[in-house]
Protein backbone atom coordinates (compact mmCIF):
# COMPACT_ATOMS: atom_id res chain seq x y z
CA UNK A 1 0.00 0.00 0.00
CA UNK A 2 1.34 3.40 -0.70
CA UNK A 3 1.96 6.53 1.77
CA UNK A 4 -0.89 7.76 0.24
CA UNK A 5 -3.53 4.97 0.24
CA UNK A 6 -2.58 4.29 3.68
CA UNK A 7 -3.86 7.83 4.15
CA UNK A 8 -6.75 7.55 2.73
CA UNK A 9 -7.20 4.50 4.41
CA UNK A 10 -6.74 5.95 7.86
CA UNK A 11 -3.43 4.42 8.78
CA UNK A 12 -2.41 7.91 9.96
CA UNK A 13 -5.14 7.35 12.74
CA UNK A 14 -2.46 6.68 15.45
CA UNK A 15 -0.97 9.94 15.82
CA UNK A 16 -4.40 11.77 16.13
CA UNK A 17 -4.87 13.14 19.46
CA UNK A 18 -7.62 15.10 21.18
CA UNK A 19 -6.45 18.90 21.53
CA UNK A 20 -6.26 20.88 24.34
CA UNK A 21 -9.44 22.82 23.38
CA UNK A 22 -11.36 19.26 22.88
CA UNK A 23 -10.59 17.94 26.14
CA UNK A 24 -11.93 21.26 28.05
CA UNK A 25 -15.16 20.43 25.88
CA UNK A 26 -15.38 17.35 26.76
CA UNK A 27 -14.93 18.28 30.65
CA UNK A 28 -17.75 21.04 30.09
CA UNK A 29 -19.94 18.73 28.66
CA UNK A 30 -19.81 15.32 30.81
CA UNK A 31 -22.16 16.38 33.35
CA UNK A 32 -24.68 17.62 30.67
CA UNK A 33 -27.24 15.01 29.54
CA UNK A 34 -26.75 14.20 25.89
CA UNK A 35 -23.22 15.32 25.99
CA UNK A 36 -22.21 12.25 23.91
CA UNK A 37 -23.90 13.41 20.78
CA UNK A 38 -22.22 16.96 21.52
CA UNK A 39 -19.09 15.58 22.17
CA UNK A 40 -19.14 13.78 18.96
CA UNK A 41 -20.58 16.73 16.67
CA UNK A 42 -17.80 18.81 17.74
CA UNK A 43 -15.34 15.85 17.31
CA UNK A 44 -15.84 15.54 13.84
CA UNK A 45 -16.31 19.36 13.27
CA UNK A 46 -12.37 18.90 14.31
CA UNK A 47 -11.41 15.59 12.79
CA UNK A 48 -13.77 15.94 9.76
CA UNK A 49 -14.89 12.17 11.11
CA UNK A 50 -14.71 10.65 14.43
CA UNK A 51 -11.01 8.63 14.47
CA UNK A 52 -11.02 5.15 16.33
CA UNK A 53 -8.02 6.13 18.49
CA UNK A 54 -10.44 9.50 19.51
CA UNK A 55 -13.82 7.35 19.86
CA UNK A 56 -11.52 5.33 23.08
CA UNK A 57 -10.20 8.78 24.22
CA UNK A 58 -13.93 10.37 24.23
CA UNK A 59 -15.24 7.12 26.42
CA UNK A 60 -12.52 7.33 28.79
CA UNK A 61 -12.76 11.38 29.53
CA UNK A 62 -16.94 11.09 29.64
CA UNK A 63 -16.29 7.64 32.21
CA UNK A 64 -18.54 5.24 29.38
CA UNK A 65 -18.21 2.19 27.68
CA UNK A 66 -16.69 2.64 24.25
CA UNK A 67 -19.31 0.49 23.17
CA UNK A 68 -21.85 2.81 24.19
CA UNK A 69 -19.52 5.61 22.22
CA UNK A 70 -19.42 2.83 19.00
CA UNK A 71 -23.77 2.71 19.47
CA UNK A 72 -24.13 6.17 18.93
CA UNK A 73 -21.56 6.72 15.71
CA UNK A 74 -22.98 4.02 14.12
CA UNK A 75 -26.69 4.55 14.74
CA UNK A 76 -26.51 8.18 13.46
CA UNK A 77 -25.85 8.51 10.30
CA UNK A 78 -24.24 12.27 10.23
CA UNK A 79 -21.03 10.43 12.24
CA UNK A 80 -18.28 8.78 9.80
CA UNK A 81 -15.51 7.06 11.24
CA UNK A 82 -13.78 6.75 8.02
CA UNK A 83 -11.75 9.85 7.03
CA UNK A 84 -13.80 11.99 4.05
CA UNK A 85 -12.04 13.02 0.54
CA UNK A 86 -10.57 16.48 0.29
CA UNK A 87 -14.02 17.32 -2.08
CA UNK A 88 -17.15 15.65 -1.21
CA UNK A 89 -19.59 14.67 -3.97
CA UNK A 90 -22.63 14.79 -3.04
CA UNK A 91 -25.58 13.39 -4.93
CA UNK A 92 -29.09 14.57 -4.44
CA UNK A 93 -31.27 11.56 -4.00
CA UNK A 94 -34.54 13.12 -3.63
CA UNK A 95 -37.30 12.08 -5.62
CA UNK A 96 -36.93 14.53 -8.54
CA UNK A 97 -33.68 13.90 -8.62
CA UNK A 98 -33.59 10.40 -8.23
CA UNK A 99 -36.45 9.90 -11.16
CA UNK A 100 -34.15 12.04 -13.49
CA UNK A 101 -31.41 10.09 -13.19
CA UNK A 102 -29.36 10.37 -9.79
CA UNK A 103 -28.88 6.58 -9.47
CA UNK A 104 -27.43 6.80 -13.15
CA UNK A 105 -24.92 9.72 -11.20
CA UNK A 106 -23.46 7.51 -8.71
CA UNK A 107 -22.91 4.35 -10.94
CA UNK A 108 -21.29 6.59 -13.37
CA UNK A 109 -19.02 8.55 -10.65
CA UNK A 110 -18.25 5.09 -8.94
CA UNK A 111 -17.29 3.98 -12.32
CA UNK A 112 -14.95 7.35 -12.77
CA UNK A 113 -13.31 7.60 -9.20
CA UNK A 114 -13.03 3.42 -8.64
CA UNK A 115 -15.21 3.64 -5.14
CA UNK A 116 -18.21 3.11 -3.98
CA UNK A 117 -21.25 5.28 -2.40
CA UNK A 118 -19.71 6.07 1.20
CA UNK A 119 -16.42 5.51 0.60
CA UNK A 120 -12.86 7.51 -0.69
CA UNK A 121 -10.52 7.46 -3.58
CA UNK A 122 -7.62 5.80 -3.04
CA UNK A 123 -5.65 9.03 -3.37
CA UNK A 124 -8.16 10.43 -0.30
CA UNK A 125 -9.30 12.97 -3.71
CA UNK A 126 -12.99 12.10 -3.67
CA UNK A 127 -15.03 10.55 -1.85
CA UNK A 128 -18.28 9.92 -2.89
CA UNK A 129 -21.96 10.05 -1.18
CA UNK A 130 -26.02 9.78 -1.72
CA UNK A 131 -28.17 12.59 -0.08
CA UNK A 132 -31.29 12.99 0.74
CA UNK A 133 -32.40 16.23 -0.84
CA UNK A 134 -30.15 19.40 -1.66
CA UNK A 135 -33.08 21.85 -2.13
CA UNK A 136 -32.35 22.46 -6.07
CA UNK A 137 -35.65 20.21 -7.42
CA UNK A 138 -35.61 22.52 -10.51
CA UNK A 139 -32.55 21.56 -11.64
CA UNK A 140 -32.52 17.84 -11.19
CA UNK A 141 -31.22 15.70 -11.22
CA UNK A 142 -28.09 17.64 -9.02
CA UNK A 143 -24.79 17.13 -7.33
CA UNK A 144 -22.57 19.27 -5.33
CA UNK A 145 -18.87 18.72 -5.10
CA UNK A 146 -17.59 20.55 -2.11
CA UNK A 147 -20.91 22.71 -1.30
CA UNK A 148 -21.15 23.96 -4.98
CA UNK A 149 -24.08 23.33 -6.80
CA UNK A 150 -24.34 21.07 -10.48
CA UNK A 151 -27.39 21.06 -11.97
CA UNK A 152 -29.43 19.18 -14.87
CA UNK A 153 -26.84 16.73 -15.17
CA UNK A 154 -26.16 14.28 -17.84
CA UNK A 155 -23.38 11.25 -16.71
CA UNK A 156 -21.58 12.83 -19.64
CA UNK A 157 -21.26 16.00 -17.71
CA UNK A 158 -19.42 14.46 -14.92
CA UNK A 159 -15.45 14.12 -16.35
CA UNK A 160 -15.81 17.45 -16.57
CA UNK A 161 -16.78 18.57 -13.11
CA UNK A 162 -14.44 16.32 -11.68
CA UNK A 163 -11.52 17.76 -13.67
CA UNK A 164 -12.42 21.49 -12.28
CA UNK A 165 -11.42 20.03 -8.61
CA UNK A 166 -8.60 17.22 -9.05
CA UNK A 167 -5.35 18.68 -7.75
CA UNK A 168 -7.57 21.81 -6.15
Amino acid sequence: MSEVQGQAAGVEEEDVKLTPELIAFIAEWKPQPGNLIMVLHRVQEHFGYIPRPIAFEVAELLEIPVAKVYGVITFYHFFRMTKPGRHTVAVCMGTACYLKGGQELIDELETLLGCSNGSVTDDGEFGIQAVRCIGCCGLAPVLTVDGEVFGNLKTDDLPEILAQFRGK
